[in-house]
């Protein structure tokens, strides 16, 4: 089933083809079972060493890839800026390769800084080094993992049986927020059109500027081919009320308060009258919509404490625990010695 994987690295989700979405949803699919039968541990990664190596701070991100590295028994290295000789001016490669000289199999890399990992992935290639990179969110670029654990939580809300990228085909999925300086976003929109859904994008216009349009029309300079035929469709509506209306799902974006500094918002109550999602707003979609957030969220901002602590559609939660199996099929697919 996993040998037609392709990729050393991880770095952004541009050169995904269907086959790889299916490949990552089905095997977290099968990590995500492994409670049920009463499996503590896979020895899938038994003797490799990951490393998460993360110059940006983090909660959910770093936390989740460390418990999916150990439940599959592979051996786990933290980094932290904070307490690392970077204060003392070393770079980040040279950081790296220090990690990849302990032995290394996997580096999870985050980064404050857009193309670090890709960066880091073509230098250890250089070198002829056999470690992995899996990109953990770099500057306003890519976040993979997020994007895949929000597209699995989907196709599990539509099909909880068989939660695999068909299920999004066709679909509806409203991203609300500053997509602007998102790199949540960005994944999002690579994911989501490779799996078939139309994806509106919606936000004050000074944090959604009209090029997202055309944004999965243009692939990185180092693809050759887009490996999707048919994307679906992205549109840009500048009224949530409007927006709303046919949506079979929504995602929330972190609204970060420097934006004020920046002029690019008046006020966070002002964005919450015209951009917030509520009981009440919900209505306007006609049916039941589940609702999506990446984290940290500010209550009442992005979206009413009432809806957020309201599990029948807000999927919160369901992302927090379905990152776990998203990170430990990515962590699999790139370290296991053997694929089955």
């Amino acid at each position: 089933m996993m040998s037609n994987w392709e990729h050393k690295h991880i770095i952004e989700l541009s050169k995904f083809s269907r086959e790889d979405y299916n490949c990552v949803l089905g095997l977290a699919h099968r990590f995500k079972s492994l409670p049920k039968t009463g499996a503590r541990k896979l020895p899938a990664l038994q003797g490799k060493l990951v490393t998460t190596l993360f110059f940006e701070p983090s909660t959910r991100t770093r936390n989740s890839f460390e418990l999916a590295a150990k439940k599959l028994s592979a051996d786990v290295q933290s980094f932290s800026a904070s307490n690392s000789s970077i204060k003392k001016g070393e770079s980040s490669l040279d950081t790296a390769l220090t990690y990849v000289a302990m032995g290394a199999d996997v580096l999870i890399v985050r980064h404050q800084a857009a193309g670090i990992p890709e960066q880091l992935a073509n230098e250890l290639d250089k070198l002829g080094k056999t470690t992995a990179i899996l990109n953990a969110g770099d500057g306003l670029h890519s976040h993979p993992s997020q994007a895949l654990l929000d597209l699995y939580t989907l196709a599990l809300y539509f099909n909880p049986i068989n939660p695999l990228p068909n299920e999004l085909t066709g679909k509806t999925i409203l991203i609300v927020g500053d997509i602007l300086h998102s790199r949540v976003a960005r994944s999002n929109l690579w994911s989501l059109t490779a799996c078939g859904a139309n994806v509106i994008l919606c936000g004050p216009p000074s944090l959604l500027p009209m090029e997202f349009l055309d944004f999965v029309k243009s692939p990185p300079p180092d693809n050759n081919k887009d490996p999707i035929d048919k994307r679906g469709e992205v549109s840009i509506i500048y009224s949530l009320d409007e927006a709303l209306k046919e949506v079979d799902a929504i995602m929330t974006l972190r609204l970060q308060k420097e934006r004020m500094q920046q002029n690019l918002l008046t006020s966070l109550n002002q964005y919450n009258v015209e951009f917030g999602i509520n009981h009440q707003r919900l209505q306007r979609c006609g049916k039941s919509v589940p609702v999506l957030h990446p984290g940290p969220i500010n209550r009442g901002v992005e979206m009413s404490s009432k809806l957020l602590d309201d599990r029948s559609i807000c999927l919160v939660e369901e992302q927090v625990n379905n990152g776990i199996p998203i990170r430990m099929a990515l962590l699999y697919l790139l370290a296991a010695s053997e694929k089955f």
